[in-house]
């Protein structure tokens, strides 16, 4: 037996004999052997001191380049390298938010609650919608429970997908959809515009729209609104929380429901998680709502108070009428995201997003607005992300850029199969891109296509 085992081999006897088998293997039998691990078949090396073992770990990591003085970000997608306030980082990690478990728990202080419900706030700004939970465990999740939320509310399991929304939360519905029994229909895209089937046959329950899309390419929605209208179909926005502080809002668009990758707001890269979703509704979906809703309150002297509410989880009520088993929240990312959205405050928002654009623009001058081997995929308008085509794949044009010390952009290949998208690159500017690094990025492009 292993040593770490706690029974006794008493203990274990009795088990087998009460089995009526002989050893413990005997437990896995009806696991076929080729799969099992055998004993030894992992090749552990032998233990070494502490020291070595910190030592190994260190030119591990050092095989990484995370650092931004190390390898200059251009890629986005759905996570971007912004700045994060010292403020932001020295609040949020204060000891009565970086707990272990207590945000989990109904129970959980005052004050926690509280920050929740400022953070519950800010997110109704940004969406435009006026009831917000205390978010969701990233932008695909956020995603799976809108559509489980519309799909609840009009009882038409057809959905219209545009392409145009990031892969990734893509195949995290795909994914849901085939146990809920969802249909997904991918609406294809055309010079980066999503391409709606308007004429189609049957009617969807519930149509997915970016605001930018993933190509960052700020689409024309406004006969897709007009069509939602006429034929009662919820609209589900996947929206740029950054960019929407020079759009309109979601909500002031006619969104049933508003979803988005709160990442920028105070969040770093992470190597891909962990990150936050944001979730925003109409109220009159309130009460299928998943997740937790902080609501102020007052107890019976009068005194604010604030309490989680109109739980519609399975958990809380009968399993047939809820629309949601979430039953957890990004406490600790999502009060981070309120201290980095009180420092921005409204005009930093703007401010944030018009740095954003202006680079992305002299970005776009210096690549395309001259005779050269790049071109744009859209000629619309976009705000901090824009796809080009490359005279190399795109996929080496990143690995040569690499030996730049330039992260280039994210190759779009497997995910936009049949679209005039596929085989180009997407490339992202935030804030923290000076001057200096774009024009020194466009050199390094110039070359390594040669």
């Amino acid at each position: 037996m292993s040593g770490f085992i706690p029974h006794t081999p008493t203990e274990v006897q009795e088990m087998l004999d009460f089995l009526g088998i002989h050893q413990v293997e005997d437990l896995f039998i009806s696991i076929p052997e080729s799969i099992r691990l055998a004993r030894g078949a992992l090749e552990l090396p032998s233990g070494i001191s502490e020291p070595d073992l910190l030592c190994r770990m260190r030119e591990l990591a050092d095989k990484n380049r995370p650092n931004p003085e190390d390898l200059i970000c251009f890629a986005g997608g759905g996570a971007y390298d912004h700045d994060i306030a010292s403020s932001t980082r020295s609040l949020a990690s204060r000891s009565e938010f970086v707990t272990a478990y207590t945000p989990y728990q109904p129970e959980v202080a005052q004050g926690v609650l509280q920050a929740l419900f400022e953070y519950q706030s800010l997110v109704t700004r940004i969406s435009g919608l006026p009831i917000s939970n205390a978010s969701l465990y990233d932008g695909a999740s956020a995603l799976v429970e809108a559509l489980n939320l519309c799909v609840s509310q009009n009882k038409n399991p057809l959905v219209w997908m545009s392409q145009g929304i990031n892969p990734s939360f893509r195949a995290v519905a795909r994914t849901f959809a085939a146990g809920t029994g969802h249909e997904i229909v991918e609406v294809p895209l055309n010079n980066a515009n999503t391409i709606w089937p308007f004429n189609s046959q049957k009617i969807p329950g519930v149509v997915v729209v970016g605001y930018p899309n993933y190509l960052g390419v700020v689409e024309e929605l406004f006969e897709m609104l007009e069509y939602s209208q006429k034929n009662d179909v919820r609209i589900v926005f996947v929206y740029d929380p950054v960019a929407v502080s020079l759009l309109k809002s979601p909500g002031s668009l006619g969104a049933d429901v508003a979803v988005a990758e709160g990442q920028p707001f105070g969040v770093g890269l992470n190597f891909g998680g962990p990150y936050l979703g944001l979730f925003s509704v109409k109220s009159d979906y309130v009460r299928l709502l998943p997740g937790r809703l902080v609501g102020e309150t007052a107890d019976s002297e009068g005194r604010k108070g604030y309490v989680t509410t109109l739980r519609a989880r399975e958990q809380d009520i009968r399993r047939e009428k809820a629309s949601s088993n979430v039953c957890t929240n990004q406490t600790l990312i999502a009060i981070t995201a309120a201290i980095q959205l009180s420092w921005l405050g409204k005009a930093g928002m703007k401010e944030l997003a018009q740095r954003c654009y202006s680079g992305t623009e002299y970005l776009k001058r210096l690549l395309v607005g001259r005779p050269g081997p790049f071109s744009l995929v859209s000629n619309r308008p976009t705000i901090r992300e824009f796809a080009i085509r490359t005279p190399i794949p795109a996929e080496l044009v990143v690995e040569r850029m690499l030996e730049e010390g330039f992260l280039a952009g994210i190759p779009l290949n497997r995910d936009f199969d049949g679209s005039d998208v596929h085989g180009s690159l997407l490339v992202s500017v935030t804030e923290k891109r000076s001057a200096v690094e774009i024009e020194n990025y466009v050199n390094a492009m110039e070359r390594v296509v040669k």
